[in-house]
């Protein structure tokens, strides 16, 4: 048995077919085959079932399977322990980003880290929370970037900033001449929200308390970003909240429809996590002080309150 033969069984559980399996590992389709027929004899039984398509893992193949990805995941973090004991900050590293915090903070320090440390091959992806989470667990990523607290046993959170939001409310809205928005002025028939999987979302229904009341309005309109969502408003649908680092990205005429809460104001926290398991923490280190000095500089707020996601 090998390193390589159960690297290959992996590629073709995931991707459920020989042929690509073989492409996303780099060799001849025969070559996979035979290095997966091989482990097969070796260990008596069949992994996976051939005769059907896509193909699948037979039950004893499942079970094989999780002892597999454990078996990859500790020879990694061999490599890691080598590189922590050595202070090495380089090498493959994946970040997973939810889709609300991706547009406003990789433009922030995304040229600067990379110039800062040239040897860590950093890949992103744009992941909701639940399949960070997922990831992280499965050892498919690094370490991600979310809204905290998500009280998670196996999962780390270091907070990087505390984001408040705001609220978008064009000049026909009737809070438009409000010096301050407070949350007892917001009404669920008019606020329009990202849709379903964002867990900005859900903070401005935990802070609104419009869980409980639903949305009993005449448009119940979800959208996925939030320009589409400050478009809308102009266009007389209603109003938004959006978070702060979004609402500094508006054009000026735009930007004279934010108007922010009273101290504290309501905020989202935004933390890097990983598992527990996790031995790059040198390069964890790197993207955490990164990321916090850049955004120190751009929001400064004594004090916020916190809603969970």
């Amino acid at each position: 048995m090998t390193l390589t033969q159960l690297k290959y069984m992996i590629a073709v559980a995931e991707a459920g077919n020989f042929t690509l399996a073989a492409e996303k590992s780099f060799v001849t389709q025969p070559t996979l085959s035979m290095q997966i027929q091989k482990l097969e004899e070796e260990l008596g039984v069949q992994i996976f079932n051939r005769a059907k398509k896509p193909i699948r893992l037979t039950k004893v193949g499942s079970e094989i399977l999780i002892q597999a990805r454990k078996i990859i995941s500790e020879s990694k973090r061999m490599e890691d322990v080598v590189a922590q004991e050595k202070g090495f900050i380089g090498g493959d590293f994946t970040l997973g980003i939810i889709p609300t915090v991706m547009p406003t903070l990789l433009p922030m320090f995304l040229n600067t880290f990379l110039k800062s440390y040239p040897k860590v091959n950093l890949k992103i992806e744009e992941l909701t929370t639940e399949n960070i989470i997922k990831k992280l667990e499965e050892g498919k990523i690094d370490a991600g970037i979310c809204a905290t607290p998500l009280k998670q046993e196996k999962i780390i959170e270091r907070p990087l900033y505390y984001e408040p939001f705001v609220a978008y409310v064009p000049g026909n809205h009737r809070l438009a001449k409000s010096s301050q928005i407070n949350v007892e002025d917001l009404e669920n028939e008019d606020i329009l929200l990202l849709q379903d999987g964002h867990c900005f979302k859900n903070q401005v229904l935990s802070m609104c308390s419009l869980a409980k009341s639903g949305m009993n309005g005449r448009l119940n309109l979800k959208s996925g970003s939030f320009e589409t969502l400050v478009n809308l408003a102009n266009e007389g649908l209603g109003m938004t909240l959006v978070p702060y680092l979004n609402a500094n990205n508006l054009s000026e005429k735009n930007a004279q429809n934010i108007i922010h809460f009273p101290a504290p104001p309501p905020a989202r926290e935004i933390s890097i996590i990983y598992h527990k398991s996790q031995l790059k923490l040198q390069i964890i280190e790197a993207l955490k002080e990164s990321i916090s000095s850049v955004v120190r500089g751009a929001i400064a707020f004594d004090d916020v309150k916190i809603v969970s996601p």
